[in-house]
Parts: structure tokens; C-alpha cells; sequence
């Protein structure tokens, strides 16, 4: 008698979805479980469990040591010092091509202070800082469209 062929554990078709949505989200893992399947896909790996037991709970993940050099970075957006682009628009860094940009990393700020231009609708737009502080990062790129709530620099 002839064996069936072997049907495959996972539909690569999924993983490869969750693998869209692990890039689209930012999340670094996502886990499904069908048809008493489960299927978890983390950054760097895909895991595939076997079928999960009806009767008996999961095991309790192990803890991880978690060092600074893997640390992931915070979201620049949930950061108490970020300035968000109130528009959308095209983000300058200067008042011209050829002019010294308003911030540099490093620069002190006062409140109401000019960031950065955002022309929008042929209109430009001068983003003043919100407080006074010191310019830890900058987010935008000269030149480049910004989308409303985009997060652009972070005063600290």
C-alpha cells in the first residue's frame, strides 16, 4: 500500500505573511496558533510548534537576560522630549540650500526657537521648539516629505 505524500507542518504562505506584519508593525514576534497549530515568528528566527495538546497549558517561557547592547532602542515617538511634525510637508533643515541649518545635535534651544521649516501647500512653516533644552537627535531628513505626527527631533 502506498503512503500519502507527507502533508507540510506550516503553510510557508503564512509565515511569510506574519513576516510582513512583523515588518510593518515593528513588533519583533508574533505568535498564531490554527487548526491545533501554532506558529511563532521572531526577528532573526521562525519557530514552528507542533500541534498544540487540547488538554494540557503551554509552558511558561523562560526569562531573558536582556543586556544594553541587544536592548531594543525606545520609540523615538513615546520619547517625553520629541517634537512632532504638525503637518504634512517637505522638512528643511535651513532657510536655504546654502545656509547653516537652524539645529545641529548638540545645539541649545530656547522655547519658540526655529527647529526647522516645513513647506506645505507652497507655504513655509517655521517649527518653533516647544521648551528650552539641548538637541539630542534629529529625526528628519533635509529635504524629504514628513507626515503629520511624524516624530522630527528630540530636546532634552
Amino acid at each position: 500500500m502506498a503512503k500519502a505524500p507527507k502533508a507540510p507542518l506550516v503553510d510557508r504562505d503564512l509565515i511569510h505573511e506574519l513576516t510582513r506584519l512583523l515588518d510593518e508593525t515593528g513588533l519583533t514576534e508574533i505568535e498564531i496558533e490554527q487548526d491545533g497549530k501554532r506558529v511563532r515568528v521572531a526577528r532573526g528566527a521562525a519557530v514552528m510548534a507542533a500541534p498544540a495538546p487540547q488538554s494540557m497549558p503551554a509552558p511558561a517561557p523562560m526569562p531573558q537576560m536582556i543586556t544594553e547592547s541587544v536592548a531594543k532602542p525606545l520609540d523615538p515617538a513615546k520619547h517625553p522630549g520629541v517634537v512632532s511634525s504638525p503637518m504634512v510637508g517637505t522638512a528643511y533643515a535651513a532657510p536655504e540650500p546654502s545656509a547653516k541649518p537652524y539645529i545641529d545635535v548638540g545645539s541649545t534651544v530656547k522655547a519658540g526657537e526655529t527647529l526647522l521649516i516645513i513647506e506645505a501647500m507652497k507655504t513655509m512653516n517655521q517649527i518653533p521648539a516647544p521648551r528650552a533644552g539641548t538637541v539630542v537627535q534629529i529625526l528628519f531628513e533635509d529635504g524629504k516629505p514628513v507626515e503629520f505626527g511624524e516624530p522630527l527631533v528630540i530636546i532634552e
